[in-house]
């Protein structure tokens, strides 16, 4: 885990921050392994939900640092690893771009009075396209809007589009997330994971969604033990002994 991503638990829940408020927390290089290794220990661990905030009022992120860009599908949970467990965003401040991208791919998500949307890329001509798989998750008209318009949303338009649940005083933002976590994390754990699982399926999937799940899968091949075995063996001329890892 790097300084860029802060991993706390308690009472069940893990709390998941970005933690460069100097940057609005941005996504770089170091925030990219941060959040990769924290939903991989999110998995792992006993924790029965996770809250994903950014450190500080300024800004639940400003989306991807242009001066050190990260792979950003490769924070999205669900598409970079596939979180068996629920996801609940906590947004302050700013959410920018990717930071839309993150929100929308977590289960739920509480916003505090004073967040702001904004989804930037049609405005300096770049785009990675996940974003495209909102229209999957918020109404197609309000997906267009925020995409080619380019207004500015506040937490009300958000919550009026259903990218937000709830929306809470500033003070209050994480207070509500943990009140919300608590009553997730009280319900049936296989229950939970079955759901989060089926609704997964059901939802559809857009073409760089898509592309970085089949990353993802090509990743853990590339990484293997097995990789390395069958090449090591080609080289010596001897049959590989596989362990499918």
């Amino acid at each position: 885990m790097t300084e860029a991503v802060r991993y706390e638990t308690a009472d069940g829940i893990a709390v998941v921050t970005i933690n460069r408020p100097e940057k609005l927390n941005a996504i770089n290089t170091d925030v990219e392994e941060g959040l990769y290794d924290a939903w991989n220990r999110f998995n792992q661990g006993p924790e029965a939900v996770a809250i994903l905030t950014g450190e500080g009022p300024r800004a639940f992120t400003a989306g991807a640092d242009l001066r050190d860009p990260p792979q950003l599908w490769r924070v999205i949970p669900g598409v970079g690893v596939e979180v068996e467990k629920p996801i609940i965003a906590a947004v302050n401040g700013w959410c920018i771009g990717g930071g839309i991208v993150l929100a929308a791919f977590c289960d739920l998500c509480v916003a505090s009075e004073n967040a702001q949307f904004s989804y930037p890329e049609a405005k300096v001509g770049v785009t990675g396209g996940i974003i495209s798989s909102l229209a999957a998750r918020i109404p197609h008209k309000a997906v267009m809007e925020l995409l080619l318009v380019g207004d500015d949303w506040s937490a009300a338009r958000a919550r009026e589009a259903f990218l937000v649940n709830e929306v809470v005083p500033p003070g209050e933002l994480m207070t509500a997330a943990r009140l919300m976590a608590d009553k997730v994390g009280a319900m049936a754990p296989l229950v939970v994971r079955t759901l989060k699982r089926h609704v997964g399926r059901i939802l559809p999937k857009g073409p760089s969604e898509l592309a970085g799940m089949a990353r993802r899968e090509l990743e853990v091949v590339a990484r293997s033990e097995d990789r390395a075995e069958g090449i090591a063996a080609f080289k010596e001329k001897r049959k590989p002994v596989f362990r499918g890892r």
